[in-house]
């Protein structure tokens, strides 16, 4: 199956980027979250320019899905960036303890102005920002001790920023998840889709798993074989030949035997979601 031209910018999402460009002065620094699965394509090349101007902490979220080798080199590539880059897990809070000791270093100097003017304690601004369902929500919450950002696994749920205060000496504003007008590369597109940045109901889901098969084969061939239990070559069939293959091995036939590629399809992306492939990285270092 060909590959989808996916394209996602809905008003609310031009309306964040309004948002970020009146507000990124009333803030300190910036934290921006990606999905450590793909670290590349969930980095919104418009944030980057319109928030150029602020040091920023880079958290490489739901790293408990990722390759931990490709994460480790991620984080070494961001940090020599000039970032400071935490691998965390927004729903445990893993990594959260490395925050205050990081904006800590980033804004050294507006501290000891702080301080040189009698105003030691004052707390810090950080905007919050990364593409929808990157987890953001959870991260707010989590960091606050509190339910005030709305939480749902589906992309789009955040629509108005607000201001969230923390425990550890910083406020937050947390920004709706945006992305950007046109995917230069159907990669990007493409592995926005595999981990839910752009909603599924706008896709061709066999479209979508195809990739999806496509990226397993060639990334991580033993996850797959080991998963959907596929002992023989099939280096010969297509991508949609091997979701059917996939489909045989999972026993959803329709009548006469045929896969059922359709809920083939749903199952393969769930499980490459919820981790039960394995851990799985998209972008390549």
């Amino acid at each position: 199956m060909p590959s989808q031209t996916i394209q996602w910018f809905p008003g609310h999402m031009a309306k964040t980027e309004r948002l970020i460009t009146e507000n990124i002065k009333n803030v300190d620094f910036v934290i921006e979250i990606l999905d450590a699965r793909i670290p590349i394509s969930s980095r919104n090349p418009d944030i980057l320019k319109l928030t150029s101007v602020k040091p920023r902490i880079i958290l490489l979220n739901k790293a408990d899905l990722a390759d931990p080798d490709a994460t480790a080199k991620f984080c070494e590539k961001y940090t020599n960036d000039g970032c400071i880059c935490i691998q965390s897990n927004s729903v445990t809070g893993k990594g959260f303890e490395k925050i205050q000791k990081a904006y800590t270093e980033l804004c050294a100097e507006k501290l000891q102005r702080f301080e040189d003017k009698g105003m030691a304690g004052r707390k810090l601004r950080a905007m919050v920002l990364g593409v929808p369902n990157v987890g953001k929500s959870s991260f707010i919450n989590k960091i606050s001790g509190s339910k005030k950002a709305k939480v749902e696994n589906r992309p789009g749920v955040t629509l108005t920023k607000q201001w969230v205060q923390t425990s550890i000496g910083i406020d937050l504003m947390d920004m709706p998840g945006v992305l950007w007008p046109k995917f230069e590369n159907s990669t990007v597109g493409e592995n926005l889709a595999l981990t839910g940045a752009v909603k599924d109901d706008i896709l061709d889901i066999e479209s979508l798993a195809c990739t999806l098969v496509s990226r397993l084969r060639t990334l991580y061939p033993s996850l797959l074989e080991a998963r959907y239990k596929i002992s023989e070559d099939y280096s010969d069939l297509s991508d949609y030949d091997l979701l059917e293959l996939i489909g045989k091995k999972r026993g959803f036939l329709l009548r006469g035997g045929i896969p059922d590629t359709e809920k083939t399809s749903k199952i393969l992306l769930e499980e490459f979601r919820s981790c039960k492939i394995g851990r799985i990285t998209l972008d390549i270092i």
